[in-house]
C-alpha cells in the first residue's frame, strides 16, 4: 500500500518561501491516472486543497493562492515538492499530502500523509 510522508521547516518567517517535500512509498508517482495534491487545514478551519501534479508532470493550483505556490517532483526519488512564497501568519497550518485520480477538492483522496504543522512567524 503507497505511503506518503511530509517534511520540512515547522517555522518560517513572514515573507520567506515555505518548502515541503511528500516521500512516496511503495508506489510511484508516475503511476497512470493519479494526482499528487497539497491540503492544507488552518487552525480552527477546513481543509483547503492548494494544488497538485499529476502522474505526467502536468500541474494544478488553486486560484485563491494568486500565483504563491509552485509544485515540482523529483521521479528517481519519488518525491513532490510544494514551495510556497511570500507566505504570512494566515499561511499557518497543518499539511498534507495525499493522492486521488484527479486534481481539486472535489476528488476522494484515497492515501494521505500523517501531515506536517508549518506556522509562520517571526
Amino acid at each position: 500500500q503507497v505511503q506518503l510522508q511530509e517534511s520540512g521547516p515547522g517555522l518560517v518567517k513572514p515573507s520567506q518561501t515555505l518548502s515541503l517535500t511528500c516521500t512516496v512509498s511503495a508506489g510511484s508517482i508516475t503511476t497512470t491516472y493519479y494526482y499528487w495534491s497539497w491540503i492544507r487545514q488552518p487552525p480552527g478551519k477546513g481543509l483547503e486543497w492548494m494544488g497538485a501534479i499529476g502522474y505526467d508532470g502536468s500541474t494544478y493550483y488553486s486560484p485563491s493562492l494568486k500565483s504563491r505556490p509552485s509544485i515540482s517532483r523529483d521521479t528517481p526519488k519519488s518525491q513532490f515538492t510544494l514551495q510556497l512564497k511570500s507566505v504570512t501568519p494566515e499561511d499557518t497550518a497543518v499539511y498534507y499530502c495525499a493522492r486521488a485520480h484527479g486534481w481539486g477538492p472535489q476528488y476522494e483522496y484515497d492515501s494521505w500523509g500523517q501531515g506536517t504543522q508549518v506556522t509562520v512567524s517571526s
